[in-house]
């Protein structure tokens, strides 16, 4: 598994380090624990390239003959999203990453439920084991095996591929080596298997039709569930890596909750998956509008009550930590460590990536604030379609693979 950097809680963590993608596995069926350095694994050669360059949202990237399919998955905390080829191009399926367990009443067999439905027909009982951002124990490690390999079942993803999965930045060699163990176990990925950090492979998307992100130089933050992550990426490989888990999508959840019930005077409490709902549908920075909801109360009847500031007071509070985080942790270690480096990536657009980009205005947000805080002009830019862009990414990178196999 690839190094990382990983804070425990609050703590945050920075490393200085040329690091390159790592295979989980080796294809020829040996397991590597550790970083290969060698200049087979860029994902693409910028000088001399060994294949397509731009294999991506082209259906030629299928399997066909002796070609593997390309295959980019990530496995999110909260969702799990796989690219596959298809007929007219990349195409994506993805779910909530849970699962729950029932016993069928008539042949007493426990059978699995995944996804939206398990989180709906057995919310009490579902289980999310990627909470952490990976499997921590025995137990999650085994929920994520049974899920994963139900999802790949479920979707008739090919077993004869070349998978790439976009992993998390972090130090958890515990949690990084049961994800390898899960990884292991799928039915996919026989022609294949390889990690590459998640900033990186969502990031591919978002500066180009092709592989162009490994060829050039720029800074990448994954703004996640879990972790806010940020590196700085040279031709494919982190030379300054920093992650903090005290500002997440997660916190942000937490804080609605509470916000809701202050903005309600107590009347009304909800749970995080709410207040991740509510997240979801209604927070905006270019257009936010007032939204209602109703709660059952005890005793009988429902309560109407409606939501003026809780939400966007969370997000807001958000996006300033995160670029305090970035302005006054992570850049100014980069410029101690690299500061030719730190001069040239600010040139760049710094991409934003993860699942709390896709709220409206949000990468706008980031962008005056930083720049404000920097006291220069940044330009921050996102994938078209942020909750699947780790994974397109990804896939990208594997079909660089397949056509090499």
């Amino acid at each position: 598994m690839s190094e990382g950097t990983q804070p425990k809680q609050d703590d945050a963590q920075t490393e200085s380090a040329e690091s390159q993608p790592v295979r989980l596995d080796d294809p020829n069926g040996d397991t590597a624990d550790s970083e290969q350095t060698g200049p087979e694994e860029a994902p693409a050669e910028p000088t001399e390239p060994t294949g397509p360059t731009e294999p991506t949202d082209d259906p030629g990237a299928a399997a066909t003959g002796d070609t593997p399919a390309a295959v980019g998955v990530k496995l999110g905390s909260t969702r799990t999203v796989v690219a596959t080829p298809g007929a007219s191009g990349v195409e994506t399926v993805d779910a909530l990453t849970c699962l729950a367990t029932y016993e069928d009443v008539l042949t007493g067999e426990e059978k699995v439920l995944y996804g939206e439905q398990a989180a709906s027909e057995y919310p009490e009982s579902v289980r999310y084991m990627l909470r952490s951002g990976l499997p921590e124990d025995d137990e999650s490690a085994g929920l994520a095996e049974t899920f994963f390999r139900t999802f790949v079942e479920s979707n008739d993803l090919p077993a004869d591929s070349v998978v790439v999965y976009a992993i998390p930045t972090i130090d958890n060699d515990q949690g990084l080596q049961n994800l390898t163990s899960v990884v292991e176990a799928a039915p996919v990925g026989n022609a294949g298997v390889r990690s590459y950090p998640e900033a990186l492979c969502g990031s591919i998307p978002a500066l180009g039709d092709g592989l162009e992100a490994v060829e050039q130089t720029f800074v990448g933050v994954n703004l996640g569930s879990t972790n806010l992550e940020a590196s700085a990426y040279r031709r494919g490989s982190q030379l300054q890596r920093y992650a903090t888990g005290g500002v997440t999508g997660n916190e942000v959840d937490r804080r609605i909750v509470t916000y809701v019930e202050d903005e309600t005077q107590g009347r009304v409490n909800i749970d995080t998956q709410t207040a991740r709902e509510y997240k979801e549908a209604h927070a905006d920075f270019v257009d936010y509008e007032p939204f209602s909801d109703v709660v059952q109360q005890p005793g009988g009847g429902t309560h109407e009550f409606t939501i003026e500031t809780a939400v966007m007071d969370a997000v807001d509070e958000y996006v300033d930590e995160a670029v305090d985080e970035l302005a006054n942790s992570f850049l100014p270690d980069l410029a101690n460590d690299h500061l030719k480096v730190y001069r040239r990536v600010l040139d760049e657009p710094v991409v934003l990536t993860g699942g709390m980009t896709a709220i409206p205005g949000l990468v706008d947000e980031a962008e005056a604030r930083l720049s404000e805080e920097l006291q220069r002009e940044v330009t921050c830019l996102s994938p078209d379609d942020p909750a699947t862009a780790a994974a397109r990414g990804a896939q990208r990178i594997a079909a660089q693979f397949a056509q090499q196999s």
